[in-house]
Parts: C-alpha cells; sequence; structure tokens
C-alpha cells in the first residue's frame, strides 16, 4: 500500500471517530454490535494481488530442528565410499557450524538409510518415507536450499519473517494483511505445534514465529493448542449462557468504541474485532473440531495419531479443515529433527511420526480438488551435515550438525510443478552447486505463486519500507507450472 494513502486512510478514520456520534458512524458502531451483520472477514489490500495467483491458500509444514537431507532425499553414494574420510579442505573452507561440532577432524557419515526410485519421474528416495514415495509425482523438490543461520531459532525465523533477528512480522501475517481471509468466523492465519512422540530432541516453540511485528496485531497467527480447547477461554465460563455472553461482549464493544473515537488508535479497532472474533469461534472452531463427518478411509489415510489431540497426524487433518473453511495460511511446526547424536533411531521416530499425516494431506487436497490452489511447503530451517558427529564406533550415538550450505524442501500444488526436482549440491552433499535458492528466492516464489510482487509489497515502518524478502530475492521461475 502507498503510504501516503495509508496515512490518509487513518486520518481519516480517526478523524470520523472523533467527532462522529450519529449517522454514519452510528451505523458503523450497530453494526459491530450485531454478530449478525458484523463480518470479520478482511478484503486484504486494494492492490492486490498484482497478478492473476495460482495458489490461494498456503499450509506450511515447518520441521522445526532441521531433517537430514543426505539421509532422506540427497542420495550420496561416495559417502560410503569414503566412509570415515575426513571432508576435504577444499570443501570445508570458510564453513562455520555451531558450537557442537568441535572436533577437528569431520569424518564422512555414509547415509543410514537405503534409497530406491520412486514414481513416473523415478526420484530417489529413502526407505523411511514409504508414504511420501507414493506422491513423488505432486512433489517439486528443491535441493539447493541454501540459508546463512547455523543455529535453529534464527533459522527458523529467517525462513518465516526474512530476517534472523525477531521483530519482523512472519509470512502469515504478512499474507493476512495483504490478501485477507475467506473466513469470516475462523482467523486468517493459524498456527499449531506438534512433538515427536518420545520428545528427546525437541525444540522451543518461539511467540514470534506467528506474530505480527509491526504489523497491527490482527494480522499474527492464532495459536491452536494441542489439548483441551484449542483456544484459551473458548469456553463461556460455568453459568454464563451464550446470550449473557453476547450482552457483555456488546457492552464492552461500546466501552471500546468510546476509546477508539477518542483515540484512534488501531489496536483498539483489533480488540474490538478479535472479540468478535472469539465469539464467533465458540460455534465454528467445535465444528472444525469434530472429525466425524470424515469417512474411516480419510481418517485412516491420516494414520494413527489422527485422534491424538496436538499430534502431527491430527494437525494435518486440522490444516486441510480450515483451508476448507476459508483460512489464508496455516503454519503447521513438529519439533524433534535435530538429531545431534541420536540419529540412527530418532530419524525412524520422526519419519514414522510425519511421513504418512503428509503424503495424507497431499492426497486428501487432491481428493477434493483443493490442491491445485492450496500450496503445501514441507521442510526445515536448514540441512544435517555430510560428517560425523559424535562417536564413530558407537552407532547409537552417530548424529549429524546442523548444515546451511545445502539441503532440501519439497513443494506441492499452488502452480508448482509436480514431479520435478530443482538444484542439486555437490557429490558429498555439502554445498549448493546447482541453481542455487536462497531464502529470500524461496519466500520470493511464494508469493510470486499467491499474485504478489515481493518487491512491491512493502509496510512503511520507522521511516523505511520493509518487506518479507527484505532487499533481496528472485523468483525461481524454472519450479512454475
Amino acid at each position: 500500500m502507498d503510504p501516503l494513502q495509508d496515512a490518509k486512510r487513518q486520518f481519516t478514520r480517526r478523524e470520523f471517530f472523533g467527532t462522529a456520534a450519529k449517522g454514519v458512524g452510528g451505523v458503523a458502531l450497530a453494526s459491530l454490535l450485531n454478530p449478525k451483520s458484523y463480518s470479520n472477514s478482511y478484503s486484504g489490500l486494494s492492490a492486490l494481488p498484482h497478478f492473476a495467483p495460482k495458489a490461494k491458500r498456503v499450509i506450511y509444514l515447518l520441521q522445526n530442528g532441521a531433517p537430514s537431507h543426505v539421509d532422506l532425499f540427497d542420495y550420496k553414494p561416495i559417502l560410503a565410499k569414503l566412509e570415515r574420510e575426513p571432508v576435504p579442505d577444499s570443501v570445508l573452507r570458510g564453513k562455520r557450524f555451531s558450537s557442537m561440532t568441535n572436533t577437528k577432524e569431520k569424518l564422512l557419515l555414509p547415509n543410514i538409510t537405503t534409497y530406491a526410485r520412486y514414481g513416473k519421474c523415478g526420484r530417489s528416495l529413502s526407505n523411511f518415507l514409504p508414504y511420501t514415495s507414493e506422491i513423488v509425482d505432486d512433489l517439486c523438490f528443491i535441493r539447493s536450499m541454501h540459508t546463512t543461520s547455523v543455529n535453529h531459532a534464527p533459522g527458523i525465523n529467517y525462513f518465516l519473517s526474512g530476517a534472523e533477528i525477531p521483530g519482523r512480522p512472519s509470512m502469515g501475517a504478512w499474507l493476512s494483511y495483504g490478501l485477507g481471509s475467506d473466513a469470516d468466523d475462523l482467523p486468517a492465519f493459524v498456527a499449531m505445534t506438534s512433538r515427536d512422540k518420545e520428545a528427546s530432541c525437541g525444540q522451543i516453540f518461539y511467540d514470534f514465529y506467528w506474530g505480527s511485528g509491526f504489523l497491527p496485531t490482527k494480522y499474527q497467527g492464532v495459536k491452536f493448542r494441542g489439548s483441551g480447547d484449542p483456544v484459551l477461554y473458548l469456553s463461556n465460563p460455568q453459568g454464563v449462557s451464550r446470550p449473557l455472553r453476547r450482552s457483555m461482549l456488546d457492552d464492552l464493544a461500546k466501552m471500546n468504541e468510546a476509546k477508539l473515537k477518542d483515540y484512534g488508535d488501531p489496536e483498539i479497532a483489533t480488540r474490538i474485532s478479535q472479540y468478535e472474533m472469539a465469539y464467533k469461534m465458540q460455534i465454528s472452531v467445535p465444528e472444525l473440531t469434530d472429525f466425524s463427518d470424515e469417512s474411516d478411509d480419510t481418517l485412516e489415510m491420516y494414520g494413527p495419531d489422527v485422534h491424538r489431540e496436538g499430534s502431527y497426524g491430527y494437525n494435518c487433518l486440522m490444516a486441510r479443515r480450515l483451508i476448507e473453511r476459508g483460512t489464508r495460511f496455516v503454519q503447521l511446526m513438529h519439533a524433534g529433527w535435530d538429531q545431534h547424536n541420536n540419529l540412527t533411531r530418532q530419524l525412524k521416530v520422526q519419519c514414522q511420526d510425519t511421513d504418512q499425516p503428509s503424503a495424507a494431506l497431499i492426497k486428501d487436497l487432491k481428493r477434493l480438488g483443493l490442491l491445485d490452489e492450496t500450496l503445501v511447503i514441507w521442510g526445515g530451517e536448514f540441512g544435517r551435515t555430510p560428517f560425523l558427529q559424535g562417536d564413530y564406533d558407537n552407532y547409537a550415538r552417530w548424529g549429524r550438525d546442523h548444515h546451511p550450505y545445502g539441503f532440501t524442501v519439497w513443494m506441492a500444488g499452488g502452480g508448482i510443478k509436480p514431479g520435478f526436482a530443482y538444484g542439486a549440491t555437490d557429490e558429498f552433499g555439502f554445498n549448493a552447486v546447482e541453481n542455487p535458492v536462497h531464502v529470500h528466492d524461496f519466500q520470493a516464489t511464494i508469493l510470486h505463486l499467491l499474485g504478489i510482487d515481493h518487491e512491491r509489497f512493502t509496510y512503511k515502518f520507522q521511516g523505511r519500507n520493509y518487506r518479507l524478502t527484505d532487499v533481496h530475492g528472485h523468483v525461481v521461475k524454472d519450479v512454475l507450472a
């Protein structure tokens, strides 16, 4: 949006609410207090989309902790051939790793899984991903991702906000602000989290991963919890009926509206809007979380954990149900991939948790005709090193360190080229050497699929026009269908 036009709009609004007590102002207030006429749906900025979008919504399956690309997606036979040999100095030169890599010699560790080719595209995948192997013809693998972050929180935040330091809006907040919502009774942006069954190497879920940064807070993600009410205080207190709750919110809205007239603070408008959204969610969320209308075949497809609230399988089905109902961006985060010294056991646990539900989500969206307009993303904040971290003589203690220099993510639906692989790492799976894709390139491509020119989608804050891609990024046109 043009900052001058935005300023004019805010000024006019402030002036209007500061002086209008009757007429249109009264009509507006009445609409706020009438749940039947008041709508929480927001159509987004008038200038967006910049061009016809291929995708209308996004489901981001973010695998916290960083999956091992060399053990799952990027088969490198030379690792077995040169097992226990040091990584060549020419490859290591100038590279930095986490402080947990403290050995002078970095010895090559072979793939701990076996690989085979699947689908019409002949994609090579690990035997730990039997369900993903069934959908490879729907997936686009980017095998040359690279980033600058070597630690988890900065790495995740970089993918989600374009900056390693917290404070910028997350991708979902940008899209909620720019494109609005098609849902009247559910948030535009929802975040859900899960952990592996053993919870042995989980990451912390920070609120800024779904925060709105300097955007108005109405655009931040709504966190759905994994147990009890999905949203805190969704249920009325004992003895409070729905009509009584409605009456309380009406009175509260009047008081907030009076403050809005006096101060023109957009956060007060956010508060009014969110109270109304919460009231509507008291009806919409119980319906959303009731899986009784799902067929047995659908539930079975998502795996044995689909009924366990807060599990990855449960959240994947919830993601599909959310986008069906108009939610713009669903951010599903699963922790447990940080395998520094328990790779041989924990990698299998993680795949058992996530492989079947991830594949089921793609199949389900495709079955319902939703995949073409839904962009699904699967990946972590970086990869894992091709060399060993741990004791080579103790198989159970094998691990891999954080690795930002070359790794794999996959995408599906929403205008992405199916059955396709883009880019490559070197023979060790170390550096992205063919068609490297940086985080900002990745973000620019996602925005492009949603009909947004990433260089034109900005927000002025503290005298500077900010954007998700900062001052970088190029659309990776070769992955577009």
